[in-house]
């Protein structure tokens, strides 16, 4: 029996649970494609979710003793997640994007899980009174590493008038959070008020994690999922 071509070509259509190679018309493997095909089968779910999980809620752990929810003695478990959840799941996350080809999702993930990890470090030298605390002998450049931070935020902020409202959120408030906790080195009632966006920002994150988990579990969409085109 004469194979049809619609056949063979339903054979090679990305996410095809069959051969890794493709065939042209008269049944013969074609080579250069195949390649492209095994490349694209190495991450076949979408780290998004859980990286956004990772930050979200990290930063909320860290948030309940910001807004003074919680005492300074909840700081190690947040320390532990910093490390492992927030940290170094993050960067997991950050690499499997930039195999999958996803710039930003790779550069923001990797870049935050990062972040956290050095935090991670730098609690524990001061907890172990390694060194001395940074908002005593440094409280300076802790403010300019919280605008660093700030103006990184910021850009990555201005990728997501292409992307969405639920991720446009996250980095907005984020924004808002470094530049508060400058304010908070000063100032406890601006430290209190980081807490409170800090935490908005965090459950921002929980949220589009479970709105994409949804999209992609079971095919409906929350609000603030929908791609935007704003620039």
């Amino acid at each position: 029996m004469k194979t049809g071509v619609a056949d063979i070509e339903s054979s090679t259509l990305p996410g095809s649970h069959g051969s890794e190679e493709s065939y042209d018309a008269k049944g013969k493997t074609n080579a250069a494609v195949a390649p492209k095909a095994r490349k694209e089968a190495w991450v076949r779910g979408n780290p998004g979710p859980f990286g956004l999980l990772c930050f979200g809620l990290t930063t909320d752990m860290l948030m309940f003793i910001t807004t003074s929810w919680s005492t300074g003695g909840f700081e190690p478990t947040v320390i532990a997640y910093a490390a492992f959840y927030g940290g170094l799941g993050q960067l997991i996350a950050g690499v499997l994007e930039l195999i999958k080809g996803n710039t930003f999702a790779g550069t923001a993930f990797s870049s935050y899980g990062c972040f956290w990890m050095g935090w991670f470090l730098w609690k524990l030298l001061e907890i172990t009174h390694t060194v001395p605390s940074v908002v005593v002998a440094a409280r300076t450049g802790e403010s300019l590493w919280c605008g660093l931070w700030a103006v990184l935020t910021l850009c990555f902020f201005v990728v997501t008038l292409r992307k969405n409202w639920g991720l446009m959120t996250i980095f907005s408030t984020l924004t808002i959070t470094f530049i508060l906790l400058i304010g908070g080195n000063y100032s406890a009632a601006c430290k209190k008020a980081a807490g409170y966006v800090g935490f908005f920002c965090g459950s921002s994150a929980i949220y589009t994690a479970i709105g994409m988990l949804y999209q992609d579990e079971l095919g409906f969409m929350l609000p603030g999922i929908a791609p935007v085109h704003y620039i």
